[in-house]
């Protein structure tokens, strides 16, 4: 059995080093890409507070497909280019929009979701994939987010 969860007043940097590790156990070793996928969107949603969605989309012909993930229903496919996770695998930057509504194209794939963090995954100079976060809380990510999730992608992009 896993139990990985910080404790409610880990600092920030702190409970971002013990999701790498977590993320690390879980997946070291596991060739499947699908399985190491579901079990980080599971450990990102126990672990952070304020979430509405997480999880993965997957580059495949061209554009972003659903992935694994926790939370409601979401869209299955993005063209590249298009809303905040679209544009983070197209770039290949991380997208850090503290108020979905304001963000031009946004996608809304879930009404309740205020603020957004999506993180791409690269492989040998390629996108991969994207982790992205959703929130109800407007503002809820910050550069501290985005530099963890970094972490655990840059950590993944030989894992799935």
């Amino acid at each position: 059995m896993y139990d990985f969860r910080p404790a409610p007043d880990t600092p920030k940097p702190e409970t971002y080093r013990q999701l790498l590790d977590a993320a690390d156990a879980l997946t070291a070793g596991e060739p499947d890409a699908v399985a190491n996928m579901a079990n980080i969107a599971a450990l990102l949603w126990d672990f952070l507070p304020d979430l509405n969605w997480s999880g993965f989309y997957r580059v495949v012909d061209g554009q972003l497909v659903l992935g694994p993930f926790m939370g409601r229903p979401a869209c299955i496919r993005i063209p590249l280019g298009q809303g905040v996770c679209g544009i983070a695998a197209s770039e290949g930057k991380t997208q850090l929009v503290e108020d979905v509504h304001a963000f031009p194209g946004h996608i809304a794939c879930d009404a309740v979701t205020n603020s957004e963090l999506v993180v791409p995954v690269a492989r040998d100079g390629h996108v991969i994939a994207v982790i992205d976060l959703d929130s109800p809380k407007p503002a809820r990510f910050d550069s501290e987010d985005a530099a963890g999730i970094e972490a655990v992608a840059a950590m993944l992009s030989t894992r799935i």
